[in-house]
């Protein structure tokens, strides 16, 4: 069978584990469980027989001809009118007629998409532990390794590389919280989301209404009982684009931040090595950071691709034309895209090189103007602050165009005693950095 979409174009999720479980044979197969969950349900309240559950369970997805599915869903507009006639001839005729009963299209993608994003979702949140355990090794390591800290792309002040370190690491920890506190509910609610259907084969059992299908029906796919029928309140596709656009962010600065670090001219770190990663077809001395540029190609779609999300819950009477089925191919493609960066970010943080000689001399460069805000709450108190931030300016200035360390140049123009060899050594003015870093590791600890 032909490749539907092979991701030449994608190669942030190409061949990563998420792939497999958001592609078109998962959504088939998704469906088919919810098929199968509906009428184990059914049969567990005696509304079908056992045995027709047990048929509709067993069917194998593979033998869908999933091509053929998806050119006749556009006679209806969604997959699931061309995939139930499908998956009933399957069946033998005895289980047959129970298929689909008292369902609705919506019900069975709804709760299909639950069971995709929960399946996806479990393999961003096994990615995002390994980037967490990780960056939380390099903020311990370099908790007191200083670095030039960097506003608006130019020297500020010291920090350090663990405090670095530690910010990615909060930002992937709220992620994490971010996942957990999903709530993933079924969908059952029938032609306009009355259960009428459901209710009506129930009656025939003795059942009273529809009500009593919710509770086995989710339990069956590990899904939450849904309060009401979703079908225009589309609370949990926003909650899940709201989650994957918090993700993708998250990852976006760890890689945003790595591929500044990385330039030729900064070199404080480097993506792990493998052989033909980073290469140039033209320029053999590359080694470009193609893993953060993977991670960074989701951090700006994906937020994109959820403001269609956000713009479908505008959506008209009890089923919308247009708004529903404007979901599927966003939501799927933003899965795609943010488990692919979440696994390619684990292996950007496990073997990320940090070059700590670089970063001493990279903060000794600007020749001790990185702790110049140190130096002006030294001489505030007998210069005043506005002359003494003037008077460092004009010494700054001139330390960079001449060459001279800054120590020299102040000497020319400050007749005031002070201990130099402390005001002018970074590693003693990193303010709380280091405490910074441990109530991170903390926060790591407990939640792990």
């Amino acid at each position: 069978m032909a490749e539907i979409d092979s991701g030449i174009l994608a190669p942030t999720w190409a061949g990563t584990p998420v792939e497999r479980e958001v592609d078109d044979r998962a959504w088939l197969r998704a469906m088919v469980d919810v098929e199968g969950a509906l009428a184990r349900a059914q049969a567990r309240l005696g509304v079908i027989p056992a045995a027709a559950a047990e048929a509709i369970s067993a069917v194998d997805p593979a033998r869908l001809d999933l091509v053929d599915l998806a050119h006749r869903s556009r006679a209806a507009a969604n997959p699931v009118v061309a995939f139930v006639p499908a998956l009933t001839a399957l069946l033998p005729p005895e289980a047959a007629e129970y298929v689909h009963r008292g369902s609705t299209s919506q019900d069975i993608l709804d709760t299909a998409t639950m069971l995709v994003v929960s399946r996806a979702l479990s393999l961003v949140t096994g990615d995002l532990h390994r980037v967490a355990d990780a960056l939380a090794t390099l903020a311990s390591e370099h908790r007191d390794t200083v670095v030039a800290g960097r506003t608006l792309t130019q020297h500020a002040v010291p920090t350090t590389f663990g405090l670095k370190a530690a910010g990615w690491l909060q930002l992937v920890l709220d992620a994490l919280d971010r996942i957990d506190a999903l709530v993933l509910p079924a969908c059952l609610g029938g032609a306009a989301g009355t259960m009428a259907a459901y209710a009506e084969y129930g009656a025939l059992e003795g059942l009273d209404g529809g009500l009593p299908l919710l509770e086995p029906f989710a339990g069956e796919l590990g899904l939450a009982v849904p309060v009401l029928p979703w079908h225009t309140l589309r609370t949990p596709i926003v909650d899940v684009a709201a989650v994957l656009q918090f993700v993708s962010g998250a990852l976006g600065k760890l890689a945003v931040d790595v591929q500044v670090l990385s330039r030729t001219e900064i070199g404080e770190v480097a993506e792990p090595a493998a052989e033909g990663r980073g290469a140039s077809s033209a320029m053999p001395q590359k080694r470009n950071p193609v893993l953060a540029t993977l991670i960074l190609t989701a951090a700006r779609q994906v937020p994109a691709l959820t403001s269609v999300l956000a713009q479908s819950m505008v959506a008209e009477d009890e089923r919308p034309a247009g708004a529903w089925h404007a979901e599927w191919q966003p939501l799927r493609e933003a899965l795609r895209l943010v488990g692919g960066a979440a696994h390619t970010a684990a292996e950007l943080a496990e073997g990320l090189e940090v070059y700590p000689a670089r970063m001493a001399s990279n903060v000794d460069m600007g020749q001790g103007a990185i702790v110049s805000e140190r130096l002006n709450v030294a001489l505030a108190p007998v210069l005043g602050k506005a002359n003494a931030k003037k008077l460092l300016g004009a010494v700054t200035a001139e330390a960079a165009r001449t060459g001279k360390p800054l120590r020299e140049v102040l000497a020319e123009h400050v007749d005031v005693p002070l201990p130099l060899d402390d005001l002018l050594d970074p590693a003693r003015y990193l303010g709380a950095a280091g405490a910074l870093v441990d109530r991170a590791l903390d926060r790591y600890r407990k939640r792990s």
